[in-house]
């Protein structure tokens, strides 16, 4: 499912859709890391590394974008990801004040007990994302603010 969303992020890099791919994830533990794996992937497939940003702090949907906003520097984001998940992710994201636009990946044909394992659990996320709205929750790791992002959309 992560490689079908990559591949997306890709097709809308090289159709000049956005400028930059910024792959946010966990990164809490030294034998984990999502961003450098997903990296690693576009790099495969041909995206240069100059357009790539990783953030190691994106830990839930919330976290990605409160800090795509405060420590990125983002206005506007297209947000990639699975289908069930795309109303919270584009809801949470526009609510963190980004100009949001969405595009998801209808994973169930092909992984339909993984999408459906996931797609219950959007019930529980959504209850928490609900919360950290209402109480204004911070990310795990604000952290300082960076200019990657903006560096890589201009392409330096």
């Amino acid at each position: 499912m992560l490689a079908r969303r990559l591949d997306i992020a890709a097709g809308l890099y090289r159709a000049g859709k956005v400028k930059a791919l910024l792959l946010s994830g966990d990164n809490s533990r030294k034998d984990y890391d999502e961003p450098s794996a997903m990296r690693d992937y576009l790099l495969a497939k041909g995206v240069p590394d100059a357009v790539i940003v990783r953030d190691y702090a994106g830990f839930d949907t919330w976290d990605s974008c409160v800090r795509a906003r405060d420590v990125f520097g983002a206005d506007d984001v297209t947000v990639v990801t699975q289908a069930f998940h795309l109303p919270r992710a584009v809801t949470l994201c526009r609510t963190a004040g980004l100009r949001t636009f969405g595009v998801g990946d209808d994973s169930a044909r092909q992984w339909a007990a993984a999408t459906y394992v996931f797609a219950a659990r959007e019930f529980v996320a959504s209850a928490k994302a609900l919360g950290d709205v209402v109480l204004g929750t911070d990310p795990v790791f604000p952290g300082p603010r960076e200019t990657s992002l903006l560096r890589a959309q201009a392409g330096r």
